[in-house]
């Protein structure tokens, strides 16, 4: 039984090597090259913002199992900021994240996608990846100022929650029926709240005396009216507020 084994085993290693032999001759005898997978098509077309060839052309080098592990970062990069720039958020992080797996320690890949969690509502992550960009580069002027402004916007949401659901008044000294209204409605209370610090800051902004005079003066009118108007049929409160506080902000920043 061995014996027969081994017979099988001597022929198989002779067919492998006549099987070699045969595609060696056909090349010459010389073993057949590796193809370089060329990914300066992809740099150029997303470089070029050409939206016909940028996507084919990355795919071809991103696709491709033979790419260089340095040529594949390159051509994730220059798809994830090709996407980013069109407004594909979620393609240009899921590059992006998969160029920071093959390499971690790219700072300004990790500013970019925090830019990108930024765009998505998503300020935990933003921060992280702000974070781990000036790990690796404390010196990184982008992450650094986005790192700040983000602890500045963080700081402020905490400060709104401690705050949330109370006016810019004193609840307990309420009188008006409108005022004990707003007290015990949350979204009322922080309308009024923002409101209130909306108008102050415009103050604080105005040119001279005068225009500040005038806003202070507005927005006294504007409590006269939510005062008069308030239990009267057809006065809705909410929209009253909304509308002064889109009117202090401006219809952009509402």
């Amino acid at each position: 039984m061995r014996s027969q084994n081994l017979i099988r085993l001597s022929g198989a290693v002779a067919l492998c090597a006549l099987s070699l032999g045969a595609a060696h001759a056909a090349t010459g005898g010389e073993p057949a090259a590796v193809v370089q997978v060329d990914v300066a098509p992809c740099l150029a077309a997303a470089a070029a913002d050409d939206m016909d060839k940028a996507g084919s052309a990355c795919a071809s080098v991103i696709d491709n199992e033979k790419t260089a592990k340095a040529d594949l970062v390159k051509a994730l990069i220059a798809r994830g900021a090709f996407y980013a720039r069109h407004d594909q958020v979620d393609r240009a992080i899921a590059d992006d994240s998969r160029a920071l797996q093959l390499d971690p320690t790219l700072a300004d890949l990790f500013n970019a996608r925090g830019e990108l969690w930024l765009k998505k509502g998503d300020k935990p992550k933003a921060v992280q990846d702000f974070g781990a960009a000036l790990k690796i580069d404390p010196n990184h002027e982008k992450a650094k100022a986005n790192h700040k402004a983000m602890a500045r916007e963080l700081e402020r949401i905490g400060a709104q929650m401690a705050v949330a659901g109370k006016p810019s008044f004193n609840c307990r000294s309420a009188a008006r029926a409108v005022e004990k209204a707003i007290c015990a409605n949350r979204e009322l209370a922080d309308l009024d709240r923002e409101i209130f610090a909306s108008n102050a800051r415009v103050i604080r902004e105005a040119r001279n005396p005068a225009e500040a005079k005038a806003l202070q003066r507005e927005q006294d009118e504007f409590i006269a009216r939510r005062n008069a108007g308030f239990g009267r049929p057809g006065y809705d409160l909410k929209k009253a507020m909304q509308e002064r506080l889109q009117r202090i902000n401006g219809v952009d920043q509402y």
